[in-house]
């Protein structure tokens, strides 16, 4: 089994991030909504950081990337709860 060098994985994390960005903002401005484009900037990040734990092998790597899933979870739960219920059209 080969494995990526570690600056490439690094490499592929940075890009992710920057994608995040991209993408959030983007859905701001098609959108709107802050909590849309905050939820997809979310996930971009969550892999950027996914893709760094697989280049560490320490327990506080391991533990950090287990808080910020926890941490984004929550926020994703906290946006959800201030969210308006959806308006129905009568056509």
């Amino acid at each position: 089994m080969i494995l990526l060098p570690e600056v490439v994985v690094r490499g592929a994390a940075l890009l992710c991030v920057t994608a995040g960005i991209a993408a959030g903002a983007l859905m701001f401005a098609r959108r709107h909504s802050g909590r849309m484009a905050l939820s997809v900037a979310m996930d971009f990040w969550l892999a950027a950081g996914l893709l760094t734990l697989s280049v560490a092998s320490t327990w506080a790597a391991i533990l950090t990337a287990a808080v910020i899933i926890a941490l984004r979870r929550t926020l994703v739960l906290a946006l959800a709860q201030g969210r308006a219920p959806a308006r129905r059209r009568d056509d």
